[in-house]
């Protein structure tokens, strides 16, 4: 029987996209679905791709100064669940889901969260009493939850991810690197990654280089400036809209370790090499990294320890051991769960009343 369901995620894209992936599994079973999101700006652009019903929370960040914002955000969600009357709700974490999984909770709504770190965040460590199950991304996750509440589900990702071509007018003898900070880009990521490309160039040589670089708007004039002074071969973005493409036009990519990336990467097949954020929170971004490192699908490498140098030359070792390379995509691939808004979405028609 369709069921009234909300998906409440938002914040950043980690957290948008997988929601919407599963609000798109839960859609095609025959269920009512209305995402809630805080009604920022940037959740606007993330979610271009969604033709459901929305609502718009008002959650902020936690902090002292936005209590009463958070406090009005209750009472939205309260009043608007006593109209909408759903069978169940979703919840992808960030501070986005504080008003909605109490409100929920409140009016005897049954909650399903969904963690994408390996380590939990604050607010899903928080609300997951409130929860009747939580959806892991690592299968070493579950155990951070009480027995029987976490469960293994994989990160939801957006189909498309698994219908990238490669990009046109590429050389086909290329050593072709995808280097990205995230979709707001990361200035360090951009620095170090640049700089190391273009010493790798004369390291692999005469074979040709070609870089793809996703930059954030920060960074994106400055970029595109230092590889036509160096004489690559390159493909520069602000925001790169065809992800999907570029990881299949990508033999290895540079990244930041947030979940929705490492997973992309996972139903790619590419090998990585991390540069975890680090300011995130629990350090979450470094256990990512770590859980594919010891798989052998990916290397590491700490942003106050790395240098241009040492990228380049893991870089070049990489491009001159093609078996290796494959080996480590094989090691990605394994990592992938194809099938995880399915996971969720079963998840949740449990527990919808």
């Amino acid at each position: 029987m369709p069921k009234k369901i909300i998906v409440a995620c938002g914040g950043t894209g980690g957290h948008t996209f997988p929601g919407l992936a599963t609000a798109d599994a839960l859609r095609e079973r025959g269920h009512e679905v209305t995402i809630w999101s805080s009604g920022r700006t940037i959740e606007k652009t993330v979610m271009t791709g969604w033709s459901g019903p929305t609502f718009a929370t008002g959650a902020r960040k936690l902090s002292a100064g936005n209590m009463f914002s958070n406090f009005r955000s209750l009472l939205r969600c309260l009043k608007e669940l006593g109209s909408f009357r759903p069978d169940a709700m979703l919840a992808m974490g960030s501070y986005t889901s504080l008003p909605p999984v109490l409100a929920a909770w409140f009016s005897r709504v049954p909650v399903v969260m969904h963690e994408a770190n390996a380590v939990p965040g604050k607010a899903v460590s928080f609300l997951s009493r409130f929860a009747k199950k939580v959806g892991v991304s690592f299968k070493a996750s579950e155990f951070e939850f009480p027995r029987g509440k976490g469960v293994y589900t994989g990160l939801p990702l957006r189909r498309l991810m698994a219908e990238g071509r490669p990009f046109p007018g590429i050389p086909q003898d290329a050593f072709k690197v995808f280097v990205t900070g995230g979709s707001q880009g990361a200035h360090f990521v951009n620095g170090i990654a640049s700089d190391a490309l273009i010493r790798l160039k004369k390291l692999v040589a005469p074979r040709p280089l070609f870089v793809i670089h996703q930059t954030g708007t920060a960074d994106e004039l400055d970029i595109i400036g230092k590889y036509y002074d160096a004489g690559m071969q390159f493909r520069v973005h602000a925001f790169e809209h065809d992800m999907a493409d570029a990881y299949a036009s990508a033999d290895v990519v540079i990244a930041r370790a947030g979940a929705s990336t490492c997973f992309e990467l996972a139903r790619a097949g590419k090998p990585a090499f991390f540069i975890p954020l680090p300011s995130a929170v629990r350090d979450h971004q470094h256990l990512n990294a770590q859980a594919f490192v010891e798989a052998g699908a990916a290397a590491e490498g700490f942003q106050n320890e790395l240098t241009p140098n040492a990228l380049a030359n893991w870089l070049a070792a990489l491009a001159a051991d093609a078996p290796r390379l494959a080996k480590m995509g094989e090691a990605m691939k394994k990592a992938s769960v194809p099938d995880a808004a399915d996971r969720v979405a079963d998840l949740v028609e449990e527990c919808a009343k």
